[in-house]
């Protein structure tokens, strides 16, 4: 591919991934439905108008992508796709995984033998020291370590592995780190060879719910994920359960059954994740693991399975009449929803994504489908 043609593969991505309600999942929906970012975004107007959305959707412009691109590349940063060689390859086999990602620094880091550590963000002093030890040790084994630069254990974490590489991933854009308190500690992951990524735009300030969406990254780039110190609803577990769905090995460590903070590990342990104790006890299992490897532009789901025959026969309103009277907010199996419609399967992938286009239709794990 020359440099012209991949920088408007680029631009054009960014375009796609950057439009209202479209995100991971939707977006590889649109290029195997179809074939390009280029033409899913000729198609979004069309697709969002018949999903019911009162205005057309509409894509980012080509200047504000440019400005985006200019702003990225004016930091030292740069932008790799699913389709670049520098992308992580166990981050492309998993699900939801991100089609563009930002990334500053890491030009010598190894993402092929990695692990995640995660925990409280008000870890007490025992739990600093033994993430201090663990992530140190597992440094110095060839390991590379990952977090999400947030208080407590992840911060930890990234400063006993500093001096090896670390990689923190960011739920806003690389020029809104957060918290602030840990701008410098960024600054210096990057001098010491380590990388910051996200999926965010340059400026983007994280919410609430984005911290979510990230961890699915931090677990989706590692061989495993250990957990210290976590309380029983704390995004640490939300980790642990995306490194359970990509078939990633969940470490935890033990800790006292009065300490709130451990209720999470413990928890973890007692549902069969590995207790540890020290690094080898991570490092005997990961030596052996071999993440999943699905494509990311493969049939991953039901979903995918779009044909010309889909591009050619469109739905008509009595079919998305159908659809719609089927759906609710009680999710439903794409599957059931066929059988209950009545309609070929290919219409009713069309217009389940015409919904999801135009902002109606929420997606679940199993590929279950409700109504917003």
């Amino acid at each position: 591919m020359s440099n012209e043609s991949s920088q408007q593969q680029k631009t054009d991505w960014l375009r796609l991934i950057r439009t209202e309600n479209v995100g991971p999942a939707t977006f590889r929906k649109l290029i195997n439905r179809f074939g390009s970012a280029g033409h899913a975004l000729n198609a979004l107007p069309h697709l969002s108008q018949h999903g019911g959305r009162a205005k057309p959707l509409k894509a980012p412009t080509i200047d504000e992508i440019e400005d985006e691109i200019s702003a990225i590349e004016k930091i030292g940063a740069r932008i790799v796709t699913a389709f670049d060689e520098e992308y992580p390859e166990a981050l492309k086999h998993i699900a939801s995984s991100p089609p563009i990602f930002t990334m500053i620094g890491g030009e010598n880091i190894d993402f092929e033998k990695s692990v995640a550590i995660v925990g409280a963000r008000n870890a007490s002093a025992a739990g600093i020291r033994m993430t201090s030890l663990l992530a140190g040790e597992l440094s110095e084994a060839g390991f590379t370590i990952i977090s999400g630069l947030a208080r407590g254990i992840d911060k930890a974490a990234h400063i006993a592995s500093i001096k090896n590489g670390t990689i923190a991933v960011l739920a806003g854009g690389l020029n809104n780190i957060y918290p602030s308190e840990n701008i410098s500690l960024a600054h210096d992951i990057v001098e010491n060879g380590g990388a910051l990524i996200s999926e965010m735009p340059i400026n983007y300030e994280p919410r609430a719910k984005d911290f979510p969406r990230r961890n699915r990254i931090v677990s989706g780039l590692s061989l495993g994920v250990i957990v210290i110190e976590a309380a029983k609803r704390s995004g640490s577990l939300i980790t642990a359960r995306f490194a359970l769905e990509q078939n990633r090995e969940v470490f935890a460590v033990p800790g006292s059954p009065l300490d709130p903070r451990s209720a999470g590990a413990n928890h973890l342990i007692s549902q069969g994740a590995t207790l540890i104790s020290s690094s080898k006890d991570v490092i005997e299992q990961l030596e052996i693991a071999t993440p999943p490897q699905q494509n990311l532009f493969e049939e991953q789901e039901l979903f995918d399975n779009f044909d010309e025959a889909a591009i050619i026969d469109e739905p008509d309103e009595s079919d998305r009449g159908r659809i719609i009277t089927a759906l609710s907010i009680t999710p439903i199996g794409v599957d059931e929803l066929i059988v209950q419609s009545k309609l070929p399967t290919n219409i009713v992938q069309t217009i389940l994504l015409e919904l999801d286009i135009a902002g109606r239709i929420e997606w679940a794990s199993g590929q279950l489908v409700s109504l917003k």
